[in-house]
């Protein structure tokens, strides 16, 4: 579809339906920029947040009976 072709049938439009369209073209609009602004995560930003605690290997406590 052009150009042409849009603001044609805008032009056609009352003043009401218009604002609509004003809205949902600021909606498309808004929604583009954060698409864009979306990073990837680098490698590294998650250092210091994921931890094991010292005795993550340690058998547990509720599976002796069956570790005798």
């Amino acid at each position: 579809m052009n150009n042409i072709s849009i603001i044609d049938k805008l032009n056609h439009l009352s003043d009401d339906h218009k604002n609509e369209v004003n809205a949902y073209i600021d909606a498309l609009l808004k929604k583009d920029v954060t698409k864009s602004k979306k990073q990837k995560p680098k490698y590294g930003c998650l250092k210091g947040k994921i931890w094991l605690a010292p005795d993550f290997n340690e058998p547990l406590d509720d599976f002796k009976e069956y570790m005798k």
